[in-house]
């Protein structure tokens, strides 16, 4: 081989190596599936709803700040043709009893109440997400078990066909075979579009795409039996709806006390001075005093509104303790209820049906059943598996009714199981 030919069969190598290098590093990953926990780590970073509501925090700091404002002082210069004939003013306003305090501090009562509404926000939008997470789980495995059946309905079609081909099964038991396959495609289609739906809910939440495939995890959050006093301990504690109430009715007494403060008159110092009196003097001065005379505005009514508002709100706390009193009691009854039902449909019911949906299989081909038997016990097997996917989706649904009543996330409290 002379230098020139092998010099081009270098060449050639290098290039094709480069280009496999190219295909292979251009081929799309896979995405890692997306777990509950980093689903709800990415709703608080990017949900639109938690972003709109922190925003509100920069309009309480911009309030307080409006609120810590002083009064502005007052010029007034005065020209007349009788002595003295000019004379310059200013006034001071000056606030008692505590006005601007009071504001600061109804301000700064407001801003933490902000920060309790946000949190509410954060646990909704976390108890939303938890819904639209474990729907898409249940809905991608009732596809995934609707596709089976599909695809066991055509190998029983086929079977069907194969032995009415041969002689040794009627008519009547392909049309059956085509009834059953027909059945399960009209079900596996609409369990397309179900997942299609969950997807787009959840990736909303998310902040993807409407049509992003983002792959989650096929685990189910079962968690371990909350007692029900725990449950009402930790609701106590850590409810978001009794904090925002807190925090109303910390801002009510700041508001209480800054409507006692306004039944103080302001004292309004004046300083005058005075030019042009002559004969009697080139420049003068005086000063004065005002103070304004609570007889027809005495803020009284202003503060039985308040002191009237601080009754409701305390009135209004006592109602809420007693409502997500019962609420979780009911949450926590059926969420335990749910629980027992899912677990003997794991552990129990569907083994036994796959197990009748295998001797099923077997007996059929081996010519000991016929069609009709056979698609009976394929239907019983499937509507078991079927119930045991939505025990799995009525307990993620009372659980989340759970963590809503108690309005705080049911963290630490969780064990991922693989679903049926």
């Amino acid at each position: 081989m002379t230098v020139r030919a092998l010099t081009w069969v270098t060449m050639a190598t290098v290039l094709m190596g480069s280009r496999l290098i190219a295909q292979t590093t251009n081929v799309p990953s896979t995405p890692a599936p997306l777990t509950y926990r980093a689903a709800v780590a990415r709703a608080l970073d990017v949900n639109p709803t938690i972003r709109a509501a922190r925003s509100q925090r920069t309009v309480d700091l911009a309030s307080r700040d409006v609120a810590a404002e002083r009064l502005n002082p007052e010029f007034r210069a005065e020209f007349e043709k009788e002595t003295p004939k000019e004379s310059y003013t200013l006034t001071m306003p000056w606030e008692t009893g505590g006005k601007r305090a009071g504001r600061i501090a109804v301000a700064n009562a407001v801003i933490a109440t902000g920060d309790a509404e946000l949190n509410a926000v954060i646990a909704q939008v976390a108890s939303d997400v938890r819904r639209a997470y474990f729907e898409r789980v249940v809905a991608e495995r009732r596809q995934t078990l609707l596709n089976d059946m599909l695809a066991l309905a055509r190998r029983v079609h086929d079977a069907a066909q194969a032995r009415f081909d041969a002689g040794d099964a009627p008519r009547l038991e392909v049309v059956q075979a085509e009834l059953a396959l027909a059945d399960a495609e009209n079900q596996a289609t609409a369990a397309g579009g179900t997942v299609a739906a969950a997807r787009a809910k959840l990736n909303a939440l998310l902040g993807y795409a409407l049509d992003a495939p983002t792959p989650v995890d096929p685990t189910l959050d079962v968690g371990p039996t909350l007692p029900l006093d725990d449950a009402l301990a930790r609701a106590r504690q850590n409810s978001t709806a009794l904090t925002v109430l807190d925090r109303q009715i910390d801002t009510q007494r700041a508001r209480i006390t800054l409507a006692r403060a306004l039944q103080r008159p302001d004292v309004t110092p004046e300083a005058t001075l005075t030019h042009r009196a002559e004969p009697d003097f080139t420049y003068g001065w005086r000063a004065a005093v005002a103070v304004s005379i609570p007889i027809f505005t005495t803020h009284k009514a202003g503060v039985v509104v308040e002191q009237a508002t601080l009754t409701q709100l305390t009135n209004e706390r006592e109602a809420a303790v007693a409502r997500i009193a019962g609420a979780v009691a009911a949450a926590s009854a059926l969420a335990d209820a749910q629980r027992q039902q899912y677990l003997r449909y794991r552990d129990d019911l569907v083994p036994r049906a796959l197990e009748v949906e295998r001797m099923a299989d077997d007996a059929y081909r081996l010519g000991q059943t016929n069609l009709a038997a056979y698609l009976q016990a394929l239907q019983s097997t499937r509507d078991v598996r079927l119930r045991a996917l939505q025990a799995a989706a009525d307990l993620e649904t009372a659980l989340a009714d759970l963590e809503q009543a108690i309005g705080a996330p049911l963290a630490g409290t969780g064990a991922s199981v693989t679903t049926p």
